[in-house]
Parts: structure tokens; C-alpha cells; sequence
């Protein structure tokens, strides 16, 4: 054999040795080189709001709304870092948004017609907070393999600051005067904002997991000047999601 054709020979052989490893290793089912750095979450579901404060009570009293009305589908993610094997530090950010037509109940305009508008709430918190694992979220083999479970669930608390707008736009009964007339009324603010919550997840492989969760957020806001004679308006809610994490 030539030289020539012994050094094809042996080039040839020398990538099919490291070929074949590789492809081994980035097609393989079920394990990760190392346990994730971090997971981001996307989720989405149906928030429950409380709608407790007076300020409800009045619109829902005044208007063809009733308490119901302010819950709403709600959307959030997440950035997730483990600080050790049970817990994540667990950066969040949420929105939770509705907008309902209404009118008065008992006022009727001089043509007879209904006295209406529009009510909406929309709700930002931004929250830092801690997960803990019940369950064990991977194994290590070896030095170099991490395999996920098939399933864990967790708790968590976090607190942080929610943005909330409460607006009713349209035609009003000034009561003062019984006179109809255009207006808007708009209270905006940051507020302290708490939440506890529980979850689960579902690997579907190494990347990626399905995700359950159901959370109650507690809040209340302080009231702007168009809303004077009311209290600190209620935010709080019970929302339950469903997602997607992807591990890093």
C-alpha cells in the first residue's frame, strides 16, 4: 500500500472515530453534559380577581357590571437560576388585562337611550422570588451526564411591585347636577405586590417541560385624585396557567 493511500486510509478512519462520538453525544435521548444554568418559562391561563374594594362596589352597583367581569386571561414569564439542588432564584414578570362595555342601570339619557362606557383593568407585577423543588429535578452520572426527572413539582413566595390602571372612559350621570356628559377617570400606580403559588412540571426531553400552576397574588393600590373618595383598590387574584420552560 502507498503511503499516499495509507494516509487517505488513515484520515478517513480518524474522522469516522470522531464523528460517530459526536453525533452520539448531541443526539442523545434523556441527558444533559451538566445540570441547566438557568430555565425560562412562558405561560399562560385565566386569572380569578378578587374585586374586593369599594371601588368595585360602586361600579358593579352603578353599572351593568358585576364582579366576574374583571377577571380575565392572564399571561407571564419567568427566568428561573438554581442557587442549589432544591431552590431557584426566580426572576417574574406578568400581564393581566380586560376591557368591559357597560352602561348605567337605573339613568337613561333624554333620548332613552343607555348611558354608556367602558371599564377596564389591567394588571403588571414584577416580581423576584424563590422555588423549592419536592422532589429531586435531576440526577448526576458521573461527571459528565445530568438526566432530568420525568416529573417534579414545586412551591414558591415572591415579592416586588405591580403597575396597575384602572380607567372608565365614555358618558356619566354627574349626580350633582343630573347632567350626561363625556368624561374619563384614570388612576395609575406602583404598589407592592406578594405571591404564593405551587406547580409541576413534565419533561418531554432534555430541553424542554410542560408546566401547571396555580398562584394567588395579593395587592392593593392607592387610589389617584379622579377616585378621591375611594380606598386602596383591591389587585389581588388566584390565576391557574399552563407552559412551556426551556433548560439551559
Amino acid at each position: 500500500m502507498t503511503s499516499g493511500r495509507y494516509a487517505a486510509l488513515l484520515v478517513a478512519a480518524t474522522a469516522v472515530a470522531v464523528t460517530r462520538p459526536s453525533l452520539a453525544q448531541s443526539a442523545g435521548d434523556g441527558f444533559l453534559f451538566h445540570a441547566p444554568v438557568f430555565t425560562f418559562g412562558l405561560r399562560g391561563g385565566f386569572d380569578r380577581a378578587s374585586a374586593g374594594s369599594d371601588v368595585f362596589s360602586f361600579v358593579t352597583t352603578q353599572l351593568t357590571l358585576s364582579r366576574r367581569d374583571f377577571s380575565s386571561a392572564t399571561f407571564g414569564t419567568d427566568l428561573a437560576i438554581p442557587v442549589s439542588r432544591s431552590n431557584d432564584i426566580v426572576f417574574d414578570a406578568g400581564l393581566t388585562s380586560v376591557s368591559r362595555r357597560s352602561e348605567f342601570r337605573d339613568w337613561v339619557d333624554q333620548n332613552n337611550l343607555p348611558i354608556e362606557q367602558t371599564t377596564s383593568l389591567r394588571r403588571v407585577p414584577l416580581t423576584l422570588g424563590v422555588r423549592h423543588y419536592l422532589s429531586p429535578r435531576g440526577r448526576s452520572i458521573g461527571r459528565f451526564a445530568w438526566i432530568p426527572a420525568a416529573r417534579t413539582t414545586y412551591i414558591g413566595l415572591g415579592a416586588g411591585l405591580m403597575n396597575y390602571r384602572f380607567r372608565q372612559v365614555g358618558d356619566f350621570v354627574d349626580f350633582q347636577t343630573l347632567n350626561i356628559l363625556p368624561d374619563e377617570f384614570t388612576s395609575n400606580a406602583w404598589t407592592p405586590v406578594l405571591h404564593a403559588l405551587a406547580g409541576a412540571e413534565l419533561s418531554l426531553g432534555r430541553f424542554i417541560m410542560v408546566t401547571a400552576e396555580a398562584r394567588y397574588t395579593w395587592a392593593r393600590g392607592p387610589m389617584s385624585r379622579d377616585y378621591v373618595r375611594f380606598n386602596r383598590i383591591d389587585l389581588s387574584g388566584v390565576s391557574v396557567t399552563t407552559g412551556l420552560s426551556f433548560r439551559q
